[in-house]
């Protein structure tokens, strides 16, 4: 047969368009074969949403924070149609499971990384404390939730960390120095803003270290370059007769009936400080390595803006949704593309830009 199988109608109003399809059955007339036309990619019920407002639910949902009673309202007032939550829940798993080769395609290239940024938060889904941990650069972003905060979540084959290879940068939270196949950097604004409060209450090393850090942070062009090799004995020196007047300075730990010895904030500093010397100066000896964590804490930080606007999660599951939703936004910003229009590319089985564009 030289005839379509079936053929479009296209229905508009003031609010939006309709596309139906009617599937026809033909009988030859030669050899009276019966021929079923068939829906096209994409169409696989009677009555269905369009990929078009799939990718604007979930991007409502996982991409701005917006409650789903108000993704409600909102697809209501413009579009004269009603989402139940069942619906929109489905979409937001439509979505999820579309991503699954994005999210891998975004660990690959994070694991390619000179420099990768680590962080966690807490949050709640329903009554229990879980943890999200990110990976990222400023290209990439790469998030995933966990019932743990330390080295379980990361045995986990959602984290990078295990096969990463090069700097990661990171606050001084002692899981992530067990990974010792990567080199370490501790982000110099966690110590800057430590050294001030322990400056306030009168410690004078810590003064004196916060305008080293200073010093450092200013002769390596804030983190962008190196301090050339023939300063670099002098500065360890500097460093080293600091940790020497702070050891002076701070009392040692006082052993009480059980546990540990007790120890001061200045003195859990100067722990970190001594056993983590090079992690502390590489921003200053290595041009690659930046001088904060800054980029991992604002990759982290619409988390925090969902659970002010919505709450916790419901269940492990919706948590997973989110943070793979959101990973996939981030890392098409980053690079500079529309997340609505990739998001539709993929979820109608086409390759995204971002993919091409790389970074």
């Amino acid at each position: 047969m030289a005839e379509k199988d079936f053929h479009i109608i296209e229905k508009y109003n003031f609010r939006h368009a309709l596309t139906e399809h009617q599937v026809l059955d033909w009988v030859c007339s030669g050899c009276q074969s019966l021929n079923q036309g068939q829906f096209p990619q994409g169409v696989y019920s009677n009555t269905q949403y369009g990929l078009r407002l799939v990718a604007m639910s979930a991007l409502f949902n996982n991409g701005y924070n917006i409650p789903r009673n108000k993704i409600q309202a909102i697809f209501k007032d413009l579009y004269g149609v009603t989402l139940n939550e069942q619906t929109l829940q489905a979409q937001n798993e439509l979505v999820y499971a579309c991503l699954a080769q994005d999210e891998e395609h975004i660990k690959a290239k994070l694991r390619q990384s000179e420099v990768v940024h680590c962080d966690e938060t807490g949050f709640y889904v329903g009554r229990e404390r879980y943890w999200e941990h990110v990976a990222s650069n400023g290209h990439y972003t790469s998030l995933f939730v966990s019932p743990h905060r330390g080295a379980a979540a990361h045995e986990a084959p959602d984290s990078i960390l295990p096969s990463f290879q090069n700097w990661a940068m990171h606050d001084c939270w002692p899981t992530y120095f067990t990974f010792t196949e990567c080199r370490h950097a501790v982000c110099g604004a966690h110590l800057l803003r430590e050294f001030t409060g322990l400056a306030e209450s009168g410690s004078k090393w810590a003064q004196k270290f916060h305008a080293f850090l200073l010093d450092l942070h200013a002769r390596s062009d804030r983190g962008k370059a190196a301090i050339p090799i023939k300063e670099r004995s002098k500065v360890l020196q500097i460093y080293r007769d600091l940790l020497t007047q702070a050891d002076k300075e701070e009392p040692p730990p006082i052993q009480g009936p059980h546990g540990k010895p007790k120890k001061t904030k200045g003195r859990n500093l100067l722990d970190h400080l001594i056993k983590h010397q090079d992690a502390v100066v590489a921003f200053a000896f290595h041009p690659e390595v930046p001088f904060s964590n800054n980029q991992a804490e604002r990759d982290i930080r619409p988390t925090k803006t969902k659970m002010k606007v919505s709450g916790c999660f419901r269940t492990q599951y919706g948590a997973e949704i989110y943070a793979r939703i959101q990973s996939f936004t981030s890392t098409v910003r980053k690079l500079q593309f529309n997340p609505f229009n990739e998001l539709y590319t993929v979820l109608s089985g086409g390759i995204p830009a971002y993919r091409v564009a790389g970074g």
